[in-house]
């Protein structure tokens, strides 16, 4: 005997269809322009200035990626962007667990005050001036510190991860472990951070986006070209070929020139976001997941 599939009111067949086709125009709206900056970055500077490309690369060239690998120093500044982000992010996670974890103890002495001089850091800060005049007396500018120490820990990372600890961890397991015998540094190292696998994926993704993308503070506190990052030598590369088309007079070459920067601008894009691209897959299934009950209660 056939059974009958059940059918969803026309009311919410409606809605479904509807939904359905709000996502995939906002879909289109997020994956297109990736789609076409990556299709330009291999098209020729006429394609793309004539409006030829749409989805596919035309008149397949790789003359803005060549113009971008064989320009001085490049190499050495994706190095740098990689120390960078790596040492950067290690400190981030360290200090940050270090800072939520106590101070998700209902415990701790003196919680609320602490939290407030943490959260009053949010609102209020010393100033670029001053922040320069410090690192300059501790002798840290024009090395790797000056890029990673000042931002050592993100408040609002701390808070995420505090309140996910809060939420996800409960202190009848820090109580049975006591009576056990484990000690609060074994507890934090057996328990708590196998237990927050999801938040350390988001708040490290938040850093290494974060250091990756960086150049106010390598172009306040770095001086030496050997050190400069990677977003602060593609910025130089795209000011530098403004600044030239100034100076050139013959017009064969000038539109050369403007040709070449229109194909070096999407290379740009493709070469300074690739590492963050590769990266995302690998933690976007704890992402949603830290960050909504990291942020549940306060």
């Amino acid at each position: 005997m056939r059974t009958k599939s059940i059918r969803a009111p026309r009311e919410d067949q409606i809605f479904y269809w509807a939904t359905g086709i709000i996502l995939v125009l906002l879909s289109l709206t997020i994956v297109y322009p990736l789609i076409y900056i990556i299709s330009a970055s291999f098209s020729s500077a006429h394609a793309i200035i004539t409006g030829k490309v749409v989805f596919f690369p035309v008149e397949v060239s790789l003359d803005g990626y060549k113009s971008v690998f064989t320009y001085k120093g490049i190499m050495r500044s994706y190095w740098n962007s990689f120390v960078y982000t790596i040492v950067g992010t290690s400190i981030n996670v360290v200090v940050t667990m270090l800072a939520a974890y106590p101070l998700s103890r209902p415990n701790l002495p003196y919680r609320n005050g602490i939290m407030f001089l943490f959260s009053f850091t949010m609102l209020f800060s010393g100033g670029m001036i001053p922040s320069y005049l410090l690192l300059k007396d501790l002798h840290m500018l024009n090395t790797i510190w000056a890029m990673v120490i000042p931002g050592a820990l993100s408040v609002y990372n701390m808070i995420i991860t505090r309140t996910f600890i809060q939420s996800n961890i409960p202190e009848e397991l820090r109580e049975a472990a006591e009576i056990d015998g484990c000690s609060d540094t074994r507890y934090f190292f057996a328990i708590v951070l196998p237990l927050s696998k999801a938040v350390l994926a988001v708040i490290t993704l938040y850093y290494v986006v974060g250091h990756w993308n960086s150049y106010f503070n390598a172009f306040l506190y770095l001086s030496n070209r050997d050190l400069y990052p990677l977003q602060i030598l593609l910025r130089e590369i795209l000011v530098m070929n403004d600044v030239a088309y100034e100076q050139i007079t013959d017009p064969e070459l000038l539109l050369a020139r403007q040709n070449l920067a229109e194909q070096l601008k999407y290379a740009l894009i493709i070469v300074s976001s690739l590492p963050v691209l590769i990266m995302y897959p690998f933690v976007q299934k704890f992402f949603v997941k830290g960050v909504m009950i990291g942020s549940l209660k306060g």
